[in-house]
């Protein structure tokens, strides 16, 4: 049931905006969504199982946005545009999405704080099994290739690969390998920006997502700098803008 599956995870979200997971209860994100305890159990098997699906949700979520930011900054095929604004928009959409949100910032960065559900214990593993407890609806097994939950490892290499592709259409065959060098050092400079922020009393508290801003953020527009300064220096020369 997609709908009460995307409600349940949206009431889960909400609930741990507002109080650490340890404290967030299964019957409580129920009765959020609308649907009943079973429902929950049936849809996700434990609460383990709900938060490795949270996790997964926003993860998703901030790899489809970074597939659309490289999309609207690329240039159509064959013309002349500012070979960097992809990869650019890509990296402020990063930071921006890492500010808000805190399990995609867990997950980028592998550091999760004490508000949020405990970290992956090994790609892909299943949730702790044993006896169900009194009182708790029978409880599904965690469904069969749900696949490891992605670490900051292959988040930076997707990102990276999606912006290759991204930018890939006319660049010369032989240059691919220094496109490729940029994009995933582009990547790395916004993941670095991710877990040290320069001003990191703007930075929300764990687990806490902040109200949305109406202008952009100052180190947004740094790490925009600092990602166009480098992807320039590491293509110069290369860049089919460059060409005649």
């Amino acid at each position: 049931m997609p709908a009460a599956r995307e409600s349940l995870l949206d009431a889960a979200y909400a609930a741990l905006t507002e109080r650490p997971w340890t404290a967030v209860r299964m019957v409580e994100v129920a009765a959020a969504a609308g649907v009943s305890r079973q429902t929950l159990y049936n849809e996700f098997g434990s609460k383990e199982g709900l938060a490795r699906a949270l996790v997964r949700r926003e993860t998703d979520h901030y790899l489809a946005g970074v597939a659309r930011a490289l999309s609207r900054g690329a240039p159509a095929a064959g013309a002349r545009g500012d070979a960097a604004a992809p990869i650019v928009a890509a990296a402020a959409w990063t930071v921006r999405t890492a500010r808000a949100n805190p399990l995609v910032r867990a997950a980028l960065t592998g550091c999760w704080g004490d508000r949020l559900p405990p970290a992956p214990t090994g790609p892909g593993a299943p949730a702790p099994g044993g006896a169900p407890r009194p009182g708790v609806p029978a409880q599904r097994a965690a469904p069969p290739g749900e696949g490891p939950l992605p670490g900051p490892a292959e988040l930076v290499g997707r990102f990276c690969d999606q912006a290759v592709a991204a930018l890939r259409p006319g660049w010369p065959e032989e240059e691919l390998p220094a496109l490729g060098t940029a994009c995933e050092t582009a990547a790395r400079l916004t993941l670095s920006w991710v877990l040290a922020p320069p001003a990191p009393g703007a930075a929300p508290a764990p687990g806490r997502v902040p109200p949305q801003r109406s202008r952009r953020e100052p180190d947004t527009e740094a790490v925009s700098r600092l990602v166009r300064s480098a992807f320039a220096r590491m293509t110069a020369g290369t860049r089919p803008a460059d060409r005649s």
